[in-house]
């Protein structure tokens, strides 16, 4: 019976009825995937924010989690058993609202161990890390109390040790450090929202998530000036000429290319593309190039970037 289950199962996935979950989908020792390259539009047939950093075949940190970013995450073949860290930009649902699930999904691995995950502090109508925790896991009151494990380390689940770090501050501290890498947040500025941007690096390789930020980012240029990443990951949510957005969410093409050649980014990577950019896409990257002149590309769900080694 069961080899007649999985005759019929194969015949499914073949003809795409069932999908099949692909194995890791950035091999090397050191590399980006991006799960998630849209924005907080369902419009696009794109994942919200989300990127996975492999090593030697596995997943080792999630920076950002939005919606669509669970399918991506198994289509890539992670595992959160894997996972050093946990890291959040900040707490709009386009870049966390898929985390609950991402966390649910990895009860199932028994993961012996605590997790590390970081993120902002709070301030407006927007909770900080421990806070948005607590709404979820609090054993008392949490929308998700019967995740509450991950704030015990009970029924089988992994603490979450948390860093909670303060947005409002001009101040880039280590949220991450091991023998093989070390994560960097640095607050950047996002409207009313408090927000991180985060460097990670390896041995022989880095790679700067610029997260969302607006013109008025100052700090995050100047901690990473001259850092020569391998990758900077860009949000592209805006044209040149934009005149719906609102002030100081996001850089438009321009800005982001003054802070490529400011960092002295090897290759600049344009993430959380939303169509309104994307429909202006040639003068966006004529913008960029005046004040940056290194190899630019466009993201996709699940592109991946090998940038170096890990030992």
């Amino acid at each position: 019976m069961r080899f007649f289950l999985s005759i019929i199962a194969s015949n499914l996935i073949f003809a795409g009825l069932i999908p099949s979950f692909a194995a890791a989908q950035c091999p090397g020792a050191f590399a980006v995937e991006v799960l998630g390259s849209g924005g907080p539009r369902a419009d696009d047939g794109r994942a919200s924010a989300g990127y996975i950093i492999w090593a030697d075949g596995e997943a080792k940190f999630l920076i950002d989690a939005g919606g669509g970013v669970f399918l991506r995450f198994a289509e890539a073949g992670a595992k959160v058993t894997d996972l050093n860290g946990i890291f959040i930009s900040h707490f709009h649902a386009d870049h966390s609202g898929d985390l609950v699930t991402i966390l649910k999904s990895g009860f199932f691995e028994r993961r012996p161990t605590p997790l590390a995950i970081a993120g902002p502090s709070g301030g407006a109508v927007f909770p900080g890390l421990n806070d948005w925790l607590k709404a979820n896991f609090d054993p008392e009151h949490g929308a998700y109390r019967y995740l509450s494990g991950y704030l015990t380390g009970s029924g089988g689940l992994p603490k979450l040790e948390t860093t909670e770090v303060d947005a409002s501050k001009d101040e880039a501290i280590h949220v991450y450090k091991d023998e093989n890498f070390s994560v960097m947040a640095i607050p950047v500025v996002h409207g009313p929202v408090p927000a991180l941007g985060f460097a990670v690096t390896g041995k022989n390789a880095s790679v700067i998530f610029a997260g969302d930020q607006g013109i008025e980012t100052e700090f995050f240029d100047a901690a990473l000036e001259g850092s020569k990443p391998d990758i900077l990951i860009a949000h592209h949510a805006i044209p040149e000429a934009d005149g719906g957005q609102p002030i100081g969410l996001h850089r438009p093409p321009s800005s982001i290319g003054k802070m490529a050649a400011t960092l002295g980014a090897k290759k600049l990577v344009l993430s959380h593309n939303m169509v309104r950019a994307l429909d202006e896409l040639d003068e966006g990257i004529a913008a960029i190039s005046k004040n940056y002149d290194g190899p630019v590309d466009v993201a996709e769900d699940h592109s991946c970037y090998t940038v170096g080694a890990a030992d």
